[in-house]
């Protein structure tokens, strides 16, 4: 959807559902749906409170005396009960409540926001505060990672959990969930520049959450322009057509986008769509943060790797011949509108290159996504908004590259470097990633995963191997040491993997250690090392 205005009128509560918080235990829910109340005037219907009043007993001495069972019994009654007959209000639910089958039935009609908790900052809200789930820190655990899948399945909207004294901002976004496609779902990014929502669901273009509203100026490619671009609707000023494919990805082609919008007379209270895959997403988003110096940008991300990753966080720029990405600006999108639907026609090597990026993030995040990935399926809508929740959680600590968000570069050290000596034109980004995890994997020392990940790739049809010969090893270990995120004085730090889920940022490489991993590509299985 277009950037919200601030002259916007103020919204509404739907009166033919409600809006229900749900979470883990410390996710703020409660705090979150008092805000909204005291905002439209109404009370909250705390389902925990309204169990306690019915028991007449804290929930604690209820489960003490009477225990879990007969406590989820009387909170699927009351709670069913509540949520069948409401017509609109405010909730705020038990974080087991959605345990109850017939309490998740209930919720479809409604609007579910889910308050987003990372488990140790839900322990240290939740411990000695009389909760009885709330004891034994690895029980705590354990309790979050099995609860965690549930939760995600009955969200309609993910907000952060540390942001929720701010849930006035999402609310306008919270609200066009109403009149979107059935299915469409909710990401509120955060970060240290600003706040923006992430759609995600089919039937978007063209819908409700139009991406132009107002002034825009799209940029697409000559691939996804003429299938797309009249889906956006008749509020285009003008379309900007680019070449597609990385070799465009140049100082060239945004100047050639910076004239075109000057022509146009685009100013500052108008804004860019991006229609494309990375490569669009990447230029356009570039272009919006230094025309004028800033207009705002809405991200349509129209491929996988888009889609479940660069399509968010801000990061935009061009490539030199050099390097990859090396002249760009952090320039974070107003909103991102993510229609699966458009991966219909996205051509098969262009799917399959962007399934290493899905396998990348799903090593980073562990857990449940890693073992959906690891199954085999092809993506689909749940493992993209898994995968787009992922990276904003990453991104929202650190926007700028200063630590942790360093490990979304999980086998991109290598895979830049393959790409920058094959001048971005012998494979596509998520193929040379692909082969950047597989070495990543092996200065792990994480062999039985590399193999298992090897497995995955090349069900996909992507390449595990260098064919001997065609690419200049020596050529990519030297690239290695260009990457931008190397700091002056100091070798390139590598992400390096403990497991899934554990991904460590700032790796030193032996010189040794690198060749082999590298040389390793090139060979053919079971070849002795060189």
């Amino acid at each position: 959807m277009a950037p919200l205005s601030r002259t916007q009128p103020q919204p509404k509560l739907p009166d033919d559902g409600a809006l229900v918080f749900v979470g883990f235990m410390g996710a703020g829910k409660t705090t979150a749906a008092r805000r909204l109340a005291r905002r439209f005037g109404v009370e909250v219907q705390d389902a925990d409170a309204a169990i306690a009043e019915h028991l007449g007993m804290p929930i604690d001495r209820c489960f003490a005396e009477q225990g879990e069972a007969a406590f989820r019994e009387l909170e699927e009654r009351l709670v069913g009960d509540m949520l069948e007959q409401a017509r609109g209000g405010i909730f705020s639910l038990g974080g087991g409540a959605l345990h109850s089958a017939r309490i998740r039935a209930a919720l479809r009609r409604h609007t579910t926001i889910l308050l987003d908790v990372d488990v140790n900052a839900a322990w240290e809200r939740a411990a000695g505060r009389g909760r009885p789930l709330a004891r034994d820190p690895q029980d705590f655990r354990d309790l979050y990672i099995r609860r965690r899948p549930m939760y995600m399945a009955a969200a309609d909207a993910v907000l952060p959990a540390d942001h929720r004294d701010r849930i006035d901002d999402a609310l306008p976004s919270i609200l066009a969930l109403r009149d979107a496609p059935a299915g469409t779902r909710l990401l509120w990014a955060t970060s240290d520049s600003g706040d923006y929502p992430v759609f995600v669901g089919r039937g978007l273009l063209g819908s409700a959450l139009s991406p132009v509203q107002g002034d825009g100026y799209l940029v697409t490619d000559d691939q996804v322009g003429p299938r797309y671009a009249s889906s956006l609707g008749d509020g285009l000023k003008a379309t900007i057509t680019i070449p597609a494919g990385e070799t465009h990805k140049t100082l060239q082609t945004a100047e050639t986008v910076w004239v075109a919008l000057g022509e146009h007379g685009m100013t500052q209270s108008d804004h860019l769509v991006a229609l494309g895959g990375g490569v669009v997403g990447d230029l356009a988003g570039f272009v919006a943060a230094t025309y004028q110096r800033g207009v705002p940008i809405v991200q349509v991300p129209t491929t996988i790797v888009s889609q479940v990753d660069s399509a968010y966080g801000g990061k935009t720029g061009v490539d030199l011949p050099s390097a990859k990405n090396y002249v760009g600006a952090y320039h974070q999108p107003s909103s991102v509108v993510v229609d699966v639907d458009t991966l219909e026609t996205l051509p098969r090597e262009e799917a399959a290159a962007g399934y290493a990026e899905v396998v990348k993030t799903a090593l980073i995040a562990g857990g449940h996504l890693w073992e959906r990935v690891r199954a085999g399926d092809p993506p689909d809508e749940d493992t993209i908004f898994e995968c787009a929740r992922t990276k904003l959680a990453v991104v929202a600590l650190d926007e700028r590259d200063g630590g942790v968000r360093q490990v979304l570069n999980l086998g991109h050290t290598v895979g830049h470097a393959i790409e920058t000596v094959t001048s971005y034109a012998m494979f596509r980004h998520g193929e040379a990633v692909g082969l950047g995890l597989l070495a990543a994997l092996r200065l792990s020392g994480q062999d039985d995963l590399r193999d298992e990940v090897a497995g995955l790739l090349a069900a996909q049809g992507l390449p595990t191997q260098l064919t001997p010969g065609a690419v200049d090893l020596d050529a990519v270990i030297a690239a290695t040491a260009r990457d931008k995120k190397r700091r002056s004085g100091a070798p390139v730090p590598f992400v390096l993997l403990d497991g899934p889920g554990a991904a460590r940022p700032g790796c030193q490489v032996g010189d040794e250690d690198l060749r082999a991993a590298v040389v390793e590509l090139a060979q053919a299985k079971g070849a002795a090392p060189a």
